[in-house]
């Protein structure tokens, strides 16, 4: 898949995910290519975004609906009636633990990819 390709796929990948509106499309698009940058990074030596197939792309897509999921703010108003219509808002604790398991998500689609982003050795002697 080429770079423009995958580029694309992930937007449209995180816009599904996210449910991002026409005003977030800016942002989330940033919000890709940071994540796209952050899986590139964590790749195992020998290791390309194509290599991982689909999971890359899945992976970064995960990742920056994450993020832009915990960057949506809340307002005062947490739920409202119009007639029959009723709408609510997420609570702030249910934002954060939708974004965790969307980059829990992430991490198990890498696994096999990545070197893991919370390992460290300190002090093994051999």
């Amino acid at each position: 898949m080429e770079r423009q390709d995958m580029d694309e796929t992930i937007l449209k990948l995180a816009g599904a995910i996210s449910g991002a509106g026409e005003a977030e499309q800016e942002l989330l698009a940033m919000l890709c290519a940071a994540a796209e940058r952050a899986w590139t990074t964590r790749l195992r030596d020998g290791v390309t975004a194509a290599d991982c197939g689909a999971a890359f792309c899945c992976a970064a897509a995960f990742t920056a609906a994450a993020d832009l999921a915990a960057g949506r703010g809340g307002g005062a108003v947490s739920a409202f009636t119009a007639g029959e219509v009723s709408v609510s808002a997420k609570k702030g604790s249910e934002r954060a633990e939708s974004a965790a398991e969307l980059r829990r998500t992430a991490e198990r689609l890498m696994a096999d990819y990545v070197s893991p982003g919370d390992l460290c050795l300190r002090g093994v002697r051999g």
